[in-house]
């Protein structure tokens, strides 16, 4: 793995002159076709005083956004200005090599290379590119010396996802179109292949390679063979495959959403590694693009995630399950309404998700793209829903979020389901109160919702509970049910961001001191199975600790569970 040594801590105080005097240029401009929903209400204050750092997330971005847009020349008399307060800043030498490219000055752009490049920015980061804006590097003879010292063509991931009990597949990206093969190997004198795949430039020059025949519970080691090459060793990624299928089991679960690229935060990717989850759920605001007409933008945001060491030991352990939210698809509280092609960025920004992930699905494909799909853990399903691409206006007559082809594979999936636990995975917030008066919420398709909780109720549906992100803390609600037993919500969106949102009365526990993630644990063994939720910051302590039983949130409890009275005897009413 490519290992980077880092000064960000310095730097961040430094990176705030960039937001308010460097960067003249405002956020991208209304997207066409994306309408804003209402806008938040104003966050309550932290309880402590937060250090003024910049929202790093935004910064070179913005920048790189301005570059597409023709404005190479003031993008570099800006990142000049910024670079003299903070001289050791990769990203910004990165952006600056490629305003000076696109400037046609060439030399200069080089010299920028060099010292982003000293500054131990991965040589995969020009190598990557976006190609179109590193072209006129990648002309030039320096830049072909770089890429054979590159030392193979591997440049991102591998990525581990859509793992099974009986078989795992594995995403990479590499420098150009080559074959590759994965090789896992449970014992040292037995390797189980993949088929030989190769990556295609149509799809970013990314690839995936699936491997079957594996045993549940159990510990591989792999490897990435590139042209019949290792180019992972000799210290090669692990991971455990899942539970036997449709069997009780104790696993646990991670999941989060709010992780704007922020050099000083990434050291949650492994401490989040360090707790050796089979799956981890990415549920929106994964790298903060707000760009969605400008696939360079797009990509330039997915590679500078891809391209840190952190990130690469986590996926490369872990399996990912990644759904999007607006800052991943269109702009802030964006709607677009139902149609698949208007605006007609929608598909393309769908392709530049598709190519950066590792799926089990992507929606209907082609012909119905989206980000929704469902996956199994044992006896445990889980829902992850997509609530941007047919979302319409909040504030018309009959505002729908998931669109009626969605909604239908949900609903069948939930009545067809023999889990413990279903697992409805949300974008955004179930409760009505988590946004205050913001119709971006569930809040503004509360009659689309109803439906949803009606449903469970009309067929008896038992064990469902809800996640959600959005909101940048970790959090808890109790949904209170006349008819049916109550939902619990447990929600969690501040991975890597420095803005943080105010805490909400209604919630029965919240935090938003530091970066945090939250931590599900299935036991389905017990005779009354549970679910227990925590809440971990990145220094990995234990902030709280709330746990269900199967009992609990089931219609044979006859609604309001003798728990859910003593919550709210304990902290109040909650929403109805």
């Amino acid at each position: 793995m490519i290992r980077i040594a880092t000064r960000w801590t310095a730097l961040a105080v430094l990176a705030g002159a960039l937001l308010s005097t460097c960067l003249a240029y405002p956020g991208p401009a209304q997207v066409p076709g994306a309408k804003k929903g209402r806008q938040p209400a104003a966050a309550k204050a932290a309880p402590k005083k937060k250090p003024n750092r910049p929202q790093y997330k935004r910064q070179i971005r913005d920048q790189i956004a301005a570059i597409v847009a023709g404005k190479a020349e003031a993008v570099i008399g800006e990142l000049e200005v910024y670079l003299e307060k903070a001289p050791d800043d990769p990203e910004a030498l990165y952006a600056l090599a490629i305003a000076y490219g696109q400037a046609d000055r060439t030399r200069e752009a080089l010299e920028s290379m060099k010292r982003a490049l000293q500054q131990r920015l991965p040589p995969g980061r020009f190598l990557a590119g976006p190609r179109n804006l590193v072209k006129p590097l990648a002309e030039t003879a320096e830049f072909r010396e770089l890429a054979e010292r590159q030392g193979g063509p591997l440049i991102h991931g591998p990525m581990l996802g859509c793992v099974t009990d009986r078989s795992a597949k594995f995403w990479i990206r590499t420098t150009e179109e080559v074959s590759f093969q994965v090789v896992l190997s449970e014992a040292p004198d037995q390797f189980i292949r993949s088929a030989t795949v190769f990556t295609d430039a149509e799809h970013d020059y990314t690839a995936v390679a699936e491997v079957e025949r594996l045993k549940p519970d159990t510990l591989y080691f792999y490897d990435v063979q590139v042209r019949g090459q290792s180019a992972l060793g000799p210290k090669v990624p692990s991971f455990r495959t899942l539970p036997a299928a449709e069997q009780p089991a104790r696993f646990q679960v991670g999941f989060g959403g709010g992780a704007g690229y922020t050099p000083w935060h990434e050291r949650m990717w492994d401490t989040i590694a360090s707790h050796k989850l089979p799956a981890f759920l990415l549920l929106g605001d994964n790298v903060y693009i707000d760009t969605p007409t400008k696939p360079e933008v797009q990509q330039y945001c997915y590679y500078r995630r891809q391209s840190r060491p952190e990130y690469r030991r986590f996926i490369a352990s872990t399996s990912v399950f990644a759904i999007w939210d607006d800052h991943d698809f269109g702009d802030n509280d964006c709607w677009c309404g139902p149609e698949v092609n208007e605006p007609a960025w929608k598909p393309a920004v769908w392709r530049v998700y598709r190519d950066n992930w590792n799926n089990p699905a992507y929606g209907g494909g082609e012909k119905r793209p989206g980000c929704w799909f469902r996956f199994s853990i044992a006896d445990v399903d889980f829902f992850m829903l997509d609530g941007r691409y047919y979302r319409t206006n909040p504030k018309a007559e009959n505002p729908r979020m998931l669109g009626p082809v969605q909604k239908e594979w949900l609903l069948d999936g939930l009545k067809h389901s023999d889990a413990t636990f279903k697992v409805l995975a949300s974008p955004v917030p179930w409760v009505l109160d988590a946004k205050g008066t913001s119709l971006d919420t569930w809040r503004g398709f509360q009659a689309e919702r109803e439906e949803i909780f009606a449903f469970l109720e009309e067929n008896r549906i038992d064990g469902v509970v809800l996640l959600s992100a959005d909101r940048h803390r970790s959090d808890y609600w109790r949904i209170d049910r006349e008819r049916g037993y109550p939902l619990y919500e447990f929600e969690s969106s501040r991975l890597t961001n420095v803005h943080t949102h105010g805490l909400m009365p209604g919630a029965l526990f919240g935090y938003n001191t530091k970066c945090s993630f939250g931590l599900l644990t299935f036991d389905t063994t017990k005779p009354d199975p549970e679910l227990t939720y925590q809440i971990l910051n990145i220094d990995d302590e234990l902030i709280h600790t709330f746990t269900v039983k199967k009992s609990e949130i089931s219609h044979a409890s006859g609604g309001f569970s003798r728990k859910a009275r003593q919550i709210e005897k304990d902290f109040g009413a909650t929403e109805k």
